[in-house]
């Protein structure tokens, strides 16, 4: 959403999650920490979004083909690391994960404790950070001068430019928080959720997270909302097998289906920034 409210499409949002889980794993286990292996994750996601910045903005090289790129070079190099360093033995099973957040007081909450306290009472740590990124995206996007460069770069750079806006600077500063954030959350599928890593693990969550920008419209809760509906379809699709071996493979086909519906429901309707897609070039 940074990105392309910036004018930067970030189709290479797979590769930087992909990044993020291998090198978050990998730090974990070799610094034997997870937050530094969160650390790294997150930085690792921001170096892969540098290149993506240099070819799409100073290059200004075809931004979907530079996506693309990123996505097939993070496939690569994670799997020549992953074989050379873990072998065929895969990761340990003793690396540090990130913690759950207790909230026990949830479960005393009169009549709907059980529920309430089933659902929120042992969340991941990054499942809350991610649920408080949600409002304060929000309130960078719309309520900071920060957010209105942002925007103005993205609907409009050349004018952004003339009254002193780096078009360039923002536009960087953009694909690299897109990016940490990306790799943020392929640091948790890896050391936050399984607590191991498999080739080419993230299996299109970056895609879908894409997809999701595009439903939500470009907008925090939009995109949040969306995320949480193809969620829900992912969830759905590890539970239904219990009912119906036959259909197992159908089932985990979900959500990307809803996926593709939700796009071709709204691609039409949505209106992108007004410069997404576009390299610009200072005169």
């Amino acid at each position: 959403m940074f990105s392309e409210r910036s004018g930067v499409v970030n189709v290479g949002l797979e590769g930087m999650m992909l990044t993020g889980a291998f090198f978050g794993i990998m730090a974990a286990d070799k610094l034997d920490s997870w937050f530094f292996g969160l650390l790294v994750g997150v930085l690792s996601g921001g170096a892969m979004a540098l290149l993506h910045a240099i070819w799409s903005i100073h290059l200004r090289a075809d931004q979907i083909i530079s996506g693309f790129a990123i996505n097939f070079l993070a496939l690569g190099l994670t799997g020549y690391l992953f074989i050379d360093i873990y072998g065929q033995e895969g990761t340990p099973t003793d690396i540090p994960s990130i913690p759950n957040v207790q909230l026990s007081f949830l479960y005393d909450i009169p009549g709907v404790g059980d529920f309430v306290g089933g659902v929120f009472g042992n969340l991941n740590l990054m499942i809350w950070i991610a649920l408080i990124l949600v409002p304060l995206s929000w309130f960078v996007l719309f309520k900071t001068p920060l957010g209105l460069r942002i925007r103005a770069v993205g609907e409009h750079p050349r004018a952004a430019d003339t009254v002193g806006i780096d078009v360039y600077r923002v536009r960087y500063g953009a694909v690299i928080a897109s990016g940490m954030l990306a790799a943020a959350g392929g640091a948790f599928l890896s050391i936050g959720f399984v607590n191991s890593f498999n080739e080419n693990m993230t299996a299109g969550r970056g895609f879908i997270a894409l997809a999701a920008v595009i439903f939500g419209n470009w907008r925090p809760f939009g995109a949040a909302a969306a995320c949480l509906l193809f969620g829900f379809s992912s969830a759905l699709a590890q539970r239904l097998p219990e009912y119906s071996d036959s259909a197992a493979v159908l089932f985990q086909a979900l959500p990307y289906v809803l996926t593709l519906i939700a796009v071709a429901g709204v691609i039409g309707r949505s209106i992108p920034p007004a410069a997404d897609g576009r390299p610009y070039q200072k005169q």
